[in-house]
């Protein structure tokens, strides 16, 4: 307890010591209390009620997430729980996002409820598909990181989907701390002395936790209620966050490795160091932030800058987990069957996806309501329409084509273009290259974005082969990716520059925009990855079969996986450019070709790569017609579609 008030001290008058250097005036000028604005100078009222109080935030909502993070991890046994991976601060995300654009009346009194309703809801899902594998570490964090992805891709669709850019809630969103009063913190600080006082007390159930469900319930200890009061609290903590600042990510992940490496032995001592150390971790960021403004270079959000801190922690953590994690939690199902004739469907999947994309060709929603195209119309809207359905079509055969090849690779039924962070690295040099080469031309992106998945997923793979990750951390280690590339761009889409509006508008995501070269172009690409996935065939039979084996029947494994992961890459990047970020088509696909019963390697490319053209036509009709006249983002139809099949699969039990 002593060391925890020592370094409560300490970190206090570093921010203080902060406040000092950042502000204009020396502290022999600051005013004197009691404060009276007409008494004050312009300078003087900018410390008192900008800076100040900004720097306290900054503390407090630290410890906030710190203490937030340490019980999560203490009530799950699991080092990789936070705020950000389960979830829950996408949760409340979303609820304040959706609130704001349809119930505005909802937040007169204040933020916190509807992002309390949020983070709750998200939490409880996450519990709800942890439950089914016994709140497996692994299990529980690829749930939640899922959840918030889900979270915030609908959040990110709802604040385009109006036909405006709401550029609060993007700024919002990156978790700002620009404060003009002390309302902020008085909430916090009222909020987080009782948090306090309810995690010291929990300390020692929680520790009796520890020993296992036998022991405790040996001990009279009952476990449920102990659980939703733990997480209660959490939840409750991280929901006030986001109420006050918005997305603040990772600083509930680092605070407790934190105290652990300063010798926090004990429970309670973790509990109590664990604010300690977030409120310095967003003291630190938000500082560096402010010294990078003060010396001219971009205004950021403070949870721009803290979201970096996520992919390498939780990579660095990954290997760390495995005394803690069963295995049987982390392999897929094995269940599977073999349909009697896969070529007769294949033929019905072509002659499926050629039959709706005629019907979206000639039908949907216009001025007067549901119904096919006018002939009149035909001539002028037909080729449009065409190269977007064309372009659709082809985006969702390449990422379906990538999600066959990565699920080969990795023999991991989860593996994807979106979990394993080939999406978000594509996503990244895009807007990498369009912030580096002003008026970069389409072979340009191109190159760009189809580098930067590859490089991800090369990266991840030498990653995983070093770690000798298991299949489920391997995902992790993907969506760790993921997550810091989304922290970059959210970095680059809330500064002002004005490159920023045009990876807006791209990660928007519309088919729409295609032109008609883009879309036959695309559809090249697309028939060639197909050529390629046929022809590969044999590679990807043996690769899920092991290294060993492979190495036996003379495969030579090194440039074969480099080969398929620059295949993957460039696919990925090619659809991504185009199209948009599109999550779960790659994912999905898959899945439901080995539904049907297409096992072998080249029917299962095959039927994924028809099966993610259908996925896409499905979600480009609607992202065309649900919003008439405007176009919603392309991916948020591909979300909801895909993410109840993810959730599903999660929900599965293992077989034996």
């Amino acid at each position: 307890m002593n060391r925890a008030i020592l370094a409560a001290g300490g970190v206090t008058a570093l921010a203080l010591w902060s406040i000092a250097a950042l502000s204009a005036l020396p502290p022999a000028d600051w005013p004197a209390l009691p404060w009276r604005t007409s008494d004050m100078t312009v300078q003087q009222i900018l410390l008192a009620y900008g800076l100040m109080p900004r720097g306290v935030l900054a503390l407090l909502a630290g410890a906030a997430l710190g203490l937030a993070g340490a019980l999560m991890q203490a009530v799950l046994r699991n080092p990789l729980a936070d705020p950000t991976t389960l979830g829950t601060a996408s949760g409340a995300q979303l609820a304040i996002v959706a609130a704001t654009i349809f119930a505005p009346d909802w937040l007169v009194a204040g933020n916190l409820p509807i992002a309390l309703a949020g983070a709750g809801a998200a939490t409880v899902l996450v519990m709800a598909l942890g439950a089914r594998r016994g709140f497996a570490p692994v299990t529980v964090t690829i749930a939640g990181m899922l959840v918030g992805l889900l979270a915030s891709a609908v959040a990110t669709a709802l604040t385009l989907a109006q036909g405006h850019y709401l550029l609060s809630l993007v700024m919002w969103n990156g978790g700002s701390m620009a404060q003009v009063d002390w309302s902020g913190s008085r909430h916090m600080a009222l909020a987080l002395v009782p948090a306090l006082l309810l995690a010291a007390g929990l300390a020692r159930p929680l520790m009796v936790m520890s020993l296992g469900p036998e022991g405790a319930h040996g001990l009279g200890l009952r476990l449920a209620p102990l659980r939703f009061a733990t997480l209660l609290l959490a939840v409750a903590l991280s929901a006030l966050v986001s109420a006050e600042i918005g997305l603040v990510g990772f600083v509930g992940l680092a605070a407790p490795a934190i105290a652990r490496s300063l010798g926090a032995r004990t429970l309670l001592q973790r509990l109590m160091l664990a604010p300690v150390a977030g409120a310095l971790v967003l003291s630190l960021a938000d500082g560096l932030l402010l010294a990078v403004s003060a010396a001219g270079g971009p205004s950021l959000p403070t949870g721009a800058l803290t979201g970096l801190i996520g992919g390498p922690l939780l990579i660095w953590l990954l290997p760390r987990m495995k005394a803690q994690v069963p295995q049987r939690a982390e392999e897929g199902d094995r269940r599977s069957h073999r349909a009697a004739r896969p070529g007769r469907l294949l033929a019905g999947l072509a002659a499926a996806c050629l039959m709706l994309a005629v019907l979206t060709l000639f039908g949907g929603r216009g001025p007067e309501g549901w119904g096919f195209m006018p002939a009149e119309l035909r001539e002028t809207f037909l080729p449009l329409r065409a190269a977007a359905i064309l372009a659709a079509a082809s985006a969702g055969a390449l990422l379906a084509g990538a999600g066959a090849i990565l699920q080969r690779l990795t023999a991991n039924p989860m593996a994807a273009p979106e979990v394993l962070g080939v999406t978000g690295g594509a996503s990244l040099g895009y807007a990498i290259t369009v912030m580096a080469f002003g008026g970069a031309g389409p072979m340009m992106l191109a190159l760009g974005t189809s580098a930067g998945g590859a490089l991800a997923l090369a990266g991840l793979a030498g990653y995983a082969m070093r770690a000798d990750l298991a299949p489920a951390r391997l995902l992790l280690a993907g969506l760790a990716i993921g997550a810091l590339a989304s922290a970059v761009l959210g970095a680059i889409m809330a500064s002002d520059d004005r490159s920023a509006w045009v990876i807006l508008g791209w990660l928007a995501g519309s088919a729409s925009q295609v032109s008609p070269p883009g879309a036959a172009a695309l559809a090249g690409l697309a028939l060639a990855l197909l050529a390629a996935l046929v022809a590969a065939a044999r590679w990807l039979e043996i690769l899920p079969l092991g290294g060993e084996v492979g190495r036996a029947l003379g495969l030579p494994l090194a440039q074969v996986r480099l080969g398929l992961i620059l295949l993957a890459g460039l696919a990925t990047g090619a659809a991504t450019m185009l199209v948009g970020p599109v999550s779960f088509v790659g994912l999905m696909a898959p899945h439901l070709a080995r539904s049907m019963g297409l096992a072998r390697a080249a029917p299962f490319c095959a039927g994924s790569w028809l099966l993610g053209a259908v996925l896409m036509l499905l979600a480009a009709f609607g992202a065309r017609t649900a919003s008439y006249p405007y176009d919603l983002p392309l991916g948020l139809f591909a979300t909801l579609i895909g993410a109840p099949w993810l959730f599903i699969m999660l929900m599965k039990r293992t077989s034996a």
